[in-house]
């Protein structure tokens, strides 16, 4: 049987799970609520790096991305950050919607799926 490997384990997810090489990310927030979209969005991002990193991978191996906002208007602000962060031509296939928070001071939370 392949091995699982979970980090950041609570009752009710894990922060990253790799199995087979695939690495899958929870969904990221920042932790400073008073941000506005842009601050937040580069936390995420700067998270997402740490976290791809602490699986052995990082934004090259990125196969996937769902992105959730708070205020789709939103998007144009955000998607300055990402695309200046992911490395060109390596794009993930991607979701970008708008959707309820668990707090509403949260505007934007990104999960990720990656290889190593």
């Amino acid at each position: 049987m392949s091995k699982i490997t979970r980090q950041g384990t609570n009752q009710i997810l894990s922060t990253s799970v790799e199995y087979h090489n695939f690495v899958y990310l929870a969904g990221i927030t920042a932790d400073d609520l008073s941000k506005d979209i842009k601050g937040q969005t580069a936390e995420v991002l700067a998270k997402i790096d740490a976290a791809l990193e602490s699986n052995g991978t990082d934004k090259t191996r990125m196969l996937s991305a769902q992105i959730w906002l708070k205020d789709i208007r939103d998007r144009g602000a955000m998607n300055e950050l990402w695309t200046a962060w992911v490395p060109a031509g390596m794009a993930p296939a991607r979701a970008c919607v708008e959707a309820n928070m668990a707090d509403p001071r949260h505007l934007v939370e990104i999960m990720i799926t990656a290889c190593r």
